[in-house]
């Protein structure tokens, strides 16, 4: 029975309850973003080595990633506004454990309860967009989500560097774990899980769970997704998370300013890059996963540049390099939309968690071998490594650059022949230059 719609989808509510819910993410991107200022800060305040600080924002995208498929299910299960009130309460109480933790080992549990909340808020944003907004709508704000979202990394840059510097490590992240308490109070007063009197949720007994997920990740388009997440996001998060600061800084020479300057800047590209790739994507639903790649090959040349280049970079050509690499996050959103086309509205949670697993788990990868590198080159600590220990660990992204590159046009192909065998004229339909969304019947799967 279809439920009672109580609400105008795509009109001034779903807009309010977009605003809200973005707000939660802006803030999740802050605390997720929060260590890349503050990494040479941290590896003084515990004093250890680059290893040991990658464990920081390596285990919490470990736990981030870990948790996308309940994460997914729970979504699925208890809808939005429940996921953003229990995302904010761990980041909220993370942060803070953060702020009074003088030992390494009670920080890094601290950022494992920020990812643990963090890993609920994305995909509940992504939800309440496919659910009040309509088809037409939801490509544009589902990429305006992703692009908004980063200005979360901009205050992480530049007002979080400015605090700690002047407020100090325990009151500048005490500071900031408060803003959490505000939105809760948002959230509760504002968000509507859905336009109708009866939402439709799904009721998976654990029993059950295994095969809901193996159906989901059997549709080609769910792992089409995936990888085009994989392949584009990475780069960008490595960067902005961890250790493209101290690779300007330490490696190239730059000053702190210049070095916030530019991931600033970054941001502030990512969104012009986006806003243009979110109109490219919608006149060639075709050609999404192409763009994806071409987007990858795109920050591959400058960063092959800088990292071949005798000595230091040109000024010019490492900021080429950075605006390249800052596309890689709006070209990650589009294995949200490719997944769109492939899944059942009541498998949504589930699909854009396993989507959102791949770009998180290459950067938690990547993260980690890059500080096993620079610890296998110079183990004196932060202090000793040079521009070559950087231009060596930098290289493994091109590991991860190929797998996703060739898995992407591999799933490409498993996914047109998908469609064209369950929905007979979706692909010629793409072509055309028309959007094709799952009609929401049945359950698809391997």
């Amino acid at each position: 029975m279809t439920a009672e719609q109580i609400h105008d989808i795509g009109r001034r509510r779903a807009w309010v309850i977009w605003l809200v819910s973005l707000a939660v993410y802006v803030l999740a991107v802050f605390h997720r973003s929060s260590l890349g200022v503050a990494g040479i800060i941290a590896s003084e305040r515990f004093d250890i080595s680059a290893t040991r600080l990658a464990t920081f924002t390596v285990l919490q995208l470990v736990v981030y990633a870990g948790m996308q498929v309940p994460v997914g299910v729970l979504l699925d299960r208890y809808g939005s506004r429940a996921m953003l009130l229990a995302g904010l309460v761990l980041m909220t109480a993370g942060q803070l454990g953060f702020a009074f933790s003088t030992s390494f080992g009670w920080a890094v549990a601290s950022r494992a309860v920020v990812g643990a909340g963090d890993a609920m808020v994305f995909v509940s944003v992504i939800r309440l967009v496919t659910i009040w907004f309509l088809v037409r709508q939801a490509p544009m704000v589902t990429q305006l989500t992703g692009l908004t979202g980063q200005l979360g990394a901009i205050a992480a840059a530049g007002p979080l560097s400015y605090l700690l510097h002047h407020l100090g490590w325990t009151r500048t992240f005490a500071l900031t774990s408060s803003f959490g308490v505000v939105l809760l109070v948002a959230v509760l007063a504002l968000v509507k899980d859905s336009p109708y009197r009866r939402d439709q949720v799904v009721a998976i007994k654990l029993r059950a769970l295994a095969q809901s997920v193996r159906t989901v990740w059997g549709n080609p388009g769910t792992r089409l997704g995936m990888w085009s997440h994989f392949a584009s996001q990475f780069s960008v998060t490595v960067f902005a998370l961890l250790w493209g600061y101290p690779f300007l800084v330490q490696g190239l020479g730059w000053s702190s300013a210049e070095a916030s300057t530019l991931l600033m800047a970054m941001t502030a590209w990512a969104v012009v890059s986006g806003l243009a790739l979110a109109r490219l994507v919608g006149r060639l639903p075709y050609y999404r996963s192409w763009i994806v790649v071409s987007v990858v090959i795109t920050m591959v040349v400058p960063w092959t540049a800088v990292l071949l280049w005798p000595g230091v970079a040109p000024t010019g050509l490492v900021v080429v390099m950075a605006f390249a690499t800052a596309s890689g996050g709006p070209a990650s959103m589009v294995g949200f939309d490719l997944a769109r086309s492939f899944t059942p509205p009541h498998e949504t949670g589930r699909a854009n968690g396993l989507v959102n697993i791949g770009g998180f788990t290459a950067s938690l990868l990547t993260m980690a071998l890059i500080g096993v590198v620079l610890d296998l080159t110079a183990s004196g600590g932060m202090e000793t490594y040079t521009l070559g220990d950087f231009k060596l660990a930098m290289s493994v992204q091109y590991v991860f650059w190929t797998l996703g590159v060739v898995q992407t046009l591999r799933y490409r192909r498993r996914g047109l022949a998908h469609l064209a065998r369950v929905h007979p004229g979706s692909v010629e339909q793409m072509r055309a230059g028309h959007p094709f969304v799952h009609p929401g019947i049945g359950t698809e799967g391997v």
